[in-house]
């Protein structure tokens, strides 16, 4: 799994769904019906993102700044944040700069997880850059 599923994952605390049940088999009606529509999949609940982290970050003993470091936000989800880690995350999410210049690269990757993080349906407090 990518480091950013990794993230996503402890988050969002994703489990294997287990199979759905499946329903009997219906006999097929006799007389032509009109077609029923489709039922649209229910749309994701947001999850309160903000609420995690930080009720994550009261269990701790070391408080973590997780809204402005992607070190302290790797490591309140019980991630590695070495640099080795970093840089590799840097690669899935694209990242052009110069990875020797740690503190752009950082300041990107934050921005890039919390972005990603919303695009999965989190709920994150806008945050001051």
């Amino acid at each position: 799994m990518s480091i950013l599923g990794n993230i996503l994952g402890k988050i969002f605390k994703k489990r294997d769904a287990a199979p759905a049940p499946t329903a009997p088999a219906q006999p097929a009606p006799t007389a032509p019906t009109a077609a029923a529509p489709a039922p649209t999949p229910a749309a994701a609940q947001p999850v309160d993102v903000d609420g995690i982290l930080d009720f994550m970050n009261e269990q701790r003993d070391q408080k973590l700044n997780w809204r402005t470091s992607i070190v302290d936000l790797m490591k309140l989800t019980g991630m590695d944040s070495t640099l080795a880690e970093r840089k590799e995350l840097a690669g899935e999410l694209g990242y052009t700069g110069d990875t020797s210049d740690t503190a752009s690269m950082n300041i990107w990757l934050h921005k890039q997880v919390i972005q990603r993080i919303r695009d999965n349906g989190g709920q994150i407090r806008d945050m001051t850059d």
